[in-house]
């Protein structure tokens, strides 16, 4: 049998020994460390610690959890352990603009992001024959003032029925309301269409084009009751000139999105992100 492989993230106030501490527990059950990364943010006075690490075969989160528990009460952790090898299901939400969309798909067809998408899900009925072609369960649920509340009770069941550990916005056109947000705190990622904080709302390319930008870019983030104002997880910027219209930007930034949007999904499904207040800590590779 081969080894196990875990991913180890935790948050505390920023006290002496916690590595020492994390990493003696984890050599005791005969584990390996592979990676690890760690940061004291100093406006928030929060110490942040991911620790990938290998164990031998039968290793099981509860053994792990167990002998970290002396660590744990000792430093006061906010400790989470994972299973790397576990495909995270997720739900994907689309309007009309499917380009982040298919990417998300083509980067999980290869094998560069490890999920499952459980369902696609749609306030239009575009996307069905792509989720149909990808063997994809497709949930229409189209949206109205009227019938938002019970839009969003729909979406929340699915959530809990298919245990999505994520609900990506690939250029879902609708705003969520307040509840739903808070409902999918930390785990609703959306993707805008610009480098925020500028150019929020409504056509960004448009409102960047009349500004005369020699810059546009795109924006992943956690989706919070404040529109377009979550914590920022991932960017990423194209050149642009004069001579480009506003619908030659809109064309560039498509391909801005798709990448910063899948980027943004494996860096958060691969728990690299954490938050820190309304800011990130992001742990590359």
């Amino acid at each position: 049998m081969s080894d196990s492989s875990f991913v180890l993230t935790l948050a505390s106030a920023p006290l002496p020994g916690i590595i020492s501490a994390v990493s003696t527990a984890i050599a005791d059950l005969d584990g390996n460390i592979i990676e690890t990364h760690q940061h004291w943010d100093r406006p928030t006075n929060r110490f942040f610690l991911r620790m990938a690490f290998l164990g031998p075969a039968g290793l099981t989160l509860p053994a792990i959890e167990q002998a970290l528990q002396p660590a744990v009460a000792r430093f006061g952790l906010e400790l989470h352990i994972a299973d790397a090898a576990h495909r995270p299901p997720i739900v994907v939400m689309v309007s009309k603009f499917d380009h982040a969309l298919l990417h998300l798909l083509y980067q999980i067809r290869v094998g560069w992001l490890q999920v499952e998408v459980a369902a696609i899900v749609s306030n239009h009925g575009d996307a069905c024959a792509t989720a149909e072609a990808a063997g994809i369960r497709f949930v229409h649920l189209p949206v109205t003032p009227a019938t938002k509340p019970a839009q969003e009770a729909a979406l929340l069941a699915l959530v809990d029925e298919t245990g999505a550990e994520a609900v990506i916005l690939a250029r879902y056109m609708q705003v969520l309301s307040d509840d739903l947000s808070r409902r999918l705190s930390g785990r609703a990622i959306n993707i805008h269409h610009s480098f925020l904080p500028a150019f929020k709302g409504a056509k960004p390319y448009h409102q960047a084009y009349e500004r005369g930008v020699k810059q546009i870019g795109a924006t992943a983030h956690y989706v919070t009751g404040d529109l377009d104002e979550g914590p920022i997880i991932e960017q990423d910027v194209a050149r642009v000139s004069h001579a480009d219209t506003a619908e030659d930007l809109v064309a560039i930034g498509r391909d801005v999105e798709s990448r910063v949007l899948a980027r943004a999904v494996k860096l958060h499904l691969e728990r690299r992100v954490m938050l820190s207040g309304n800011r990130t800590v992001v742990f590359g590779k």
